[in-house]
């Protein structure tokens, strides 16, 4: 009977513990754009996962026009590359690291950037066997769709926390009235 009662305590001050610390489970994302327009390819796997997950948090910001977003998000670079990570004693491949590079920037309609370029870099490594070839290639796959998945919870994260800056040129062509010449 004191076992049970200790393990139902241990666990009521575990919970109490995780609540006051002010764990929280990770929610829906919320985007601080009135309109988005994503510049990534639509056929890609990654374009068609990043616009998916923002019409299932924000089903109206996505929009099809460029010229019509607040804001948009350019794709600047996206690589996959693989390279050797360790070698056995016969000068054999054993290991393999994945690594995914992605670079995007925020901007404007008319291609002004409004935030520098974030890179985001994920690295997988995985083991290799010449007398697997075809389930390591399976495998390889497999961490691929599972490294695109991460990027584009990454890039969801970043995308909540970053705020466009307006450039300072448009800033002061937004203060000064149509026709005055700005002053100083």
């Amino acid at each position: 009977m004191y076992p049970s009662l200790f393990r139902f305590t241990l666990a009521g001050i575990l919970a109490f513990a995780l609540f006051a610390c002010g764990f929280q489970l990770r929610g829906a994302i919320h985007l601080p754009y009135k309109s988005l327009y994503v510049a990534v390819p639509a056929a890609s796997t990654l374009g068609m996962e990043l616009r998916r997950q923002i019409r299932a948090n924000q089903p109206d910001l996505l929009v099809k026009d460029e010229k019509k977003a607040e804001v948009v998000l350019r794709q600047i670079s996206f690589t996959r590359e693989r390279e050797i990570a360790t070698l056995n004693a016969d000068g054999q491949v054993r290991e393999y690291q994945l690594r995914l590079v992605y670079s995007f920037r925020l901007e404007n309609p008319a291609g002004a950037p409004l935030t520098q370029a974030s890179d985001i870099v994920l690295l997988r490594e995985i083991t290799y066997d010449d007398n697997q070839v075809l389930s390591k290639a399976q495998e390889e796959d497999f961490l691929w769709q599972d490294m695109e998945k991460d990027l584009v919870q990454q890039i969801l994260r970043r995308l909540a926390t970053q705020t466009p800056v307006v450039p300072e040129n448009d800033a002061d062509a937004a203060k000064t009235p149509a026709g005055t010449p700005p002053c100083c």
